[in-house]
């Protein structure tokens, strides 16, 4: 049976316990308050909540969180109780049926196969609004390794492939930035449609 979590289940009472309360937190807030406030964000890979939905939510945004590991769902709920969340993988979300003004996945892209990368980044730009805002962590450079907590696979397309895949699909990258633990960002922008920017609605 393939392990949706990517070994974050078996290893999300250690992920709890070592996460830092700060690494990204300052990235993700810059990106959060330029969003407009009460605007609906997708956290991809949400994990137990804390710290990086958190600040999301601090800044007023309405969050919807997808994560595959239960037991870090159960921390979600129990950190962020009034933020809605599933627990499935984002390989077969259906990303609450609706589409957003903002979608982040911190920790999550590098973790997937190539294929499943290139999947999420077109069904990304779906669940997007035109104009709509993409932030991302994954490796600028094409890499492989393993993830540090838990022994599996990770793999970055590098920077060359993300922005040619998001081109194609719609979406822009405007930005690229490293925080202070060395995660790389990816920082996008949907094209905007024709006759202006549209808003998040339920499809």
């Amino acid at each position: 049976m393939v392990d949706r979590s990517h070994g974050y289940e078996a290893a999300a009472a250690e992920f709890v316990k070592v996460r830092s309360p700060s690494i990204g937190v300052a990235r993700v807030q810059d990106w959060a308050n330029a969003l407009p406030r009460g605007a609906a964000v997708l956290d991809l890979g949400c994990g137990p909540g804390v710290p990086i939905t958190e600040v999301l939510v601090g800044a007023g945004l309405g969050v919807y969180g997808i994560d595959a590991a239960p037991s870090l769902v159960r921390e979600f709920r129990r950190n962020l109780p009034n933020t809605p969340v599933v627990c499935e993988a984002v390989q077969d979300s259906t990303f609450f049926d609706r589409t957003f003004d903002g979608i982040l996945a911190w920790g999550l892209m590098f973790l997937l196969t190539v294929q499943d990368q290139r999947r999420l980044i077109q069904r990304i730009a779906e669940a997007l609004v035109p104009g709509g805002r993409l932030l991302f962590t994954s490796s600028a450079h094409i890499a492989s390794g393993t993830d540090v907590l838990t022994g599996l696979a990770s793999r970055s397309l590098g920077a060359d492939e993300y922005r040619q895949r998001l081109a194609a699909v719609g979406i822009s990258v405007v930005h690229e930035y490293v925080d202070e633990g060395g995660n790389h960002y990816f920082d996008a922008v949907k094209r905007p449609a024709a006759q202006g920017r549209g808003s998040a609605t339920t499809r």
